[in-house]
């Protein structure tokens, strides 16, 4: 059977005699018997051996250093192994370091023996976890990858594939059933002279050797659980991915990730390894899989540089062909612009800057290239995904005057800000983009004609609002006058009467607060598309409890002014939002209008108009010879009117609306102190509904009467809401009038509604808005304005 996992262990994962005791223990629980393992040099061993080849150069004394180190090698060996082993393990020791002073006594040391001096780190580290392994009782021999890596010597070593392909295998094949334990960061040119990977070359060690050993599954395992959606040293809610796919952790590592490296991940394409990054700490937490090849984008990655170079350049030739130059020199930009016709500007981290600038230099002539200048000061900020481009206008609207326009590629969107942006503009966009997504919930108070057109409306259009809001806006409780049904996964609107009448159940206001308390949303939003006076009442509980309100139910809006008053307060002390456009001329932007009138600076000097699609629909009809009362029956008939037609005919329903918008412009009035003159005769009031039905003949006369008297000064009836504010307050009436025929009022479509709004701004000329008042549809549609502008609202930064 052929081996199925290597486990690479960086020095952080070696630090100490517990980082190795951990690491083994690791090796034993979460591996096979024929695992391979690359391992870097334990700590900052590393770093010890360039110093003391440092202080060699320098002249200065290098032995104390040297014993330092030997030191910490030797108390490795003492604390982990046995007597047989650590006396076996501390005789190569005293080789090594009698080779090490050698080499460092040497006055001109080659390439190679500087070589050999930085690379014991990783040969001592192979032999101690090998010789930890046989103590444990597994079979386990370390090796030299020197002996496997055949590379020719470069910038950085090309290693040979198919040659060294060939030693791994024959090493599998010498050794099987027994861990191999083999030195990462070094390799060998075909002469046998050591040559080093570079920069974090143990883990490009690691998936070389998998890629060559068709091992399925490499692990690197380090001192963060994987790869976050962000920088989790800087971003408190930063989330760990529990996959990506190669070419997303490749764009990513190229923009500077600090767990993922570009060169790691280049032996994995083409092959089914997959890459694992996790905790050698917490061996038992999630991690994060790389995928060779996916269809599914991860979620979006937010990373950053803090110091960036910036390289302007004229260019004569192709852009193409510059491009192509950089990438044959592996110099590829993080990001690029076109500033001007023939101008360029390339990004790079500080380290490459000089290998940018002697390849542009040696490219002068050939590719025509002219003022070249290097720029500082700057910093990176950029999103990865395979789904990058969902993400572009939100970025973009983070942008300060001082970024850079976003560069975009297939993976990734980058910009460049000055240094002292980058943690803030980070910040933003993960928030924004890669955040946790906000789930918004909604609560439907009230099933009926209008309710069921929301629910069809939202359902429609809930795909299209969550793309466009970047968050989860889901149905999450409904509740009729007597049963209430709440689901914290989301009640799927094309489904909702079935589960309603099946799953249900009695409530009462106790219970529905108890039931919000169970739903896992960031925020709520109820919507009370109903007429109850009772739930009107429970506003201030839903306020409390940090509910977000959306009312067609017009009774709040004209409550007493103190029960008002104590809602907005309510409002104002806490980030709530309240809005009840739908409560006044239904879908028409009557509130949005006098709110942008107040913005603009402009001040409400009156309103009128028709505020009744029922009254509207009368007296449109209404010609004098037809009774008025047949009018009403045959509007009662098509379902114009309320089953009672007098909670039309009484202008209480008009009142409410005019005290609604007189609040909303600033004016503080109670709901008497509109005055109300009815259409519906005192001595008819309070009759039965059957009875006032068949009296209503009685009204007949009064309005003969008033429309040819209307008639005479070539005028027409209107059932009129108006509204003139003064220096003292205000005066406002509902009443039937007489109304020239020119007025707005007097030429609409039966069953419309009509606002006329003079202000300082509109004198002569009043802005007049005109439209169904009334209606499932329109109504649900402002409803559904509403409930938008509120998740727009509780998304904004």
């Amino acid at each position: 059977m052929a081996r199925s996992h290597l486990h690479k262990f960086g020095g952080s994962s070696l630090a100490d005699p517990d980082c190795y005791r951990r690491v083994a223990h690791i090796l034993l629980t979460h591996g096979r018997p024929d695992d391979l393992i690359v391992v870097s040099a334990a700590g900052k061993t590393t770093n010890f051996l360039y110093k003391l080849l440092a202080l060699r150069e320098q002249g200065k004394l290098w032995q104390e250093e040297l014993q330092v180190l030997m030191s910490y090698q030797q108390d490795l060996i003492e604390q982990l192994l046995s007597n047989g082993q650590a006396r076996q393990l501390r005789e190569r020791l005293a080789t090594d370091r009698a080779s090490l002073m050698s080499l460092l006594a040497l006055e001109n040391r080659s390439e190679y023996q500087c070589n050999q001096v930085v690379g014991f780190g990783e040969r001592w580290s192979a032999r101690l976890m090998a010789a930890l392994l046989r103590e444990s009782g597994v079979a386990a021999s370390n090796i030299d990858a020197r002996g496997l890596l055949v590379a020719d010597e470069a910038a950085v070593p090309k290693i040979r594939l198919q040659e060294s392909r060939e030693k791994i295998q024959q090493l599998l094949q010498k050794h099987p059933d027994e861990r191999l334990v083999i030195t990462g960061f070094i390799c060998a040119n075909p002469h046998g002279d050591m040559l080093l990977l570079g920069r974090n070359g143990s883990d490009f060690s690691a998936t070389l050797i998998a890629s060559l050993a068709g091992i399925e599954r490499v692990t690197i395992w380090t001192d963060v659980e994987g790869v976050f959606n962000a920088d989790p040293n800087k971003i408190q809610d930063a989330r760990l991915l529990q996959s990506m796919s190669l070419t997303e952790a490749d764009r990513l590592a190229r923009l500077g990730s600090p767990v993922l490296h570009a060169r790691t991940l280049q032996p994995l394409y083409n092959t089914q390894v997959s890459l694992a990054v996790r905790s050698s700490y917490a061996p038992q937490t999630d991690f994060t899989l790389v995928a060779p090849k996916s269809d599914i984008a991860s979620a979006p990655v937010v990373t950053s540089l803090e110091d960036v170079v910036t390289v302007t350049l004229q260019l004569q030739s192709a852009w193409e062909a510059l491009l192509e130059a950089l990438d044959s020199a592996g110099l590829h930009p993080l990001a690029h612009w076109t500033l001007a016709k023939q101008q360029y500007e390339l990004a790079y981290t500080p380290e490459v800057q000089q290998q940018v600038l002697a390849l542009l230099q040696r490219k002068t002539a050939a590719l025509g290239i002219s003022d070249v200048a290097l720029h500082t000061g700057l910093g990176l900020v950029a999103l990865v995904s395979a789904a990058a481009t969902q993400y572009r206008r939100s970025f973009a609207r983070l942008l300060s005057r001082e970024a850079r326009p976003l560069y975009q590629d297939p993976l990734s969107l980058v910009t460049l800000v000055p240094q002292q942006q980058v943690s803030l503009l980070t910040q933003k966009v993960h928030r924004r983009c890669a955040g946790p997504r906000k789930r918004i919930g909604v609560i439907l108070l009230g099933v009926g004609n209008i309710g069921e057109a929301w629910i069809d409306l939202f359902g429609k259009s809930s795909r299209q609002l969550n793309r466009q809001l970047e968050a989860e806006v889901a149905l999450v409780g409904l509740a009729s006058s007597s049963k209430a049904l709440f689901c914290n996964e989301g009640i799927a609107p094309s489904a909702w009467q079935a589960r309603f009448e099946a799953e249900a159940t009695p409530w009462q206001y106790e219970h529905l607060f108890e039931q919000t308390d169970t739903l896992d949303c960031d925020e709520l939003v109820a919507l009370d598309i109903s007429a109850s006076a009772q739930l009107t009442l429970q506003y201030p509980e839903f306020f409390a409890r940090g509910i977000h309100m959306v009312s067609a139910n017009k009774l709040a809006g004209s409550g007493p002014l103190a029960f008002y008053r104590q809602l907005k307060q309510m409002l104002g002390n806490r980030r709530l939002f309240w809005r009840y456009n739908a409560s006044c001329g239904a879908g028409l932007p009557v509130q949005h209008a006098l709110n942008d009138l107040h913005n603009s600076g402009d001040e409400v000097e009156a309103i009128g108009g028709i505020f009744s699609g029922t009254l509207c629909w009368l007296f449109e009809n209404y010609d004098g010879i037809r009774p008025f009362s047949e009018l009403v029956l045959e509007a009662k008939a098509l379902g114009i009117t309320e089953p009672d037609p007098r909670d039309d005919l009484s202008g209480r329903d008009m009142q409410r609306k005019l005290l609604i918008l007189a609040r909303e412009i600033g004016l503080a009035l109670e709901l008497e102190d509109i005055k109300l003159s009815s259409l519906v005769p005192s001595h008819l009031a309070k009759v039965p509904l059957s009875e006032f039905l068949a009296r209503l003949p009685e009204l007949d006369e009064y309005f003969s009467q008033q429309y040819q008297a209307a008639s005479e000064q070539d005028k027409v009836l209107r059932y009129v809401a108006t509204l003139e504010r003064h220096a003292q307050g205000a005066r406002a009436e509902v009443a039937l009038q007489w109304t020239e025929r020119s007025h707005p009022f007097a030429n609409l479509t039966p069953g419309d509604n009509v606002f006329v709004i003079r202000s300082a701004f509109y004198q002569g000329n009043p802005l007049i808005i005109r439209g169904p008042g009334a209606g499932r549809e329109v109504t649900a549609a402002a409803v559904q304005s509403d409930l938008v502008q509120i998740c727009r609202d509780l998304l904004e930064d």
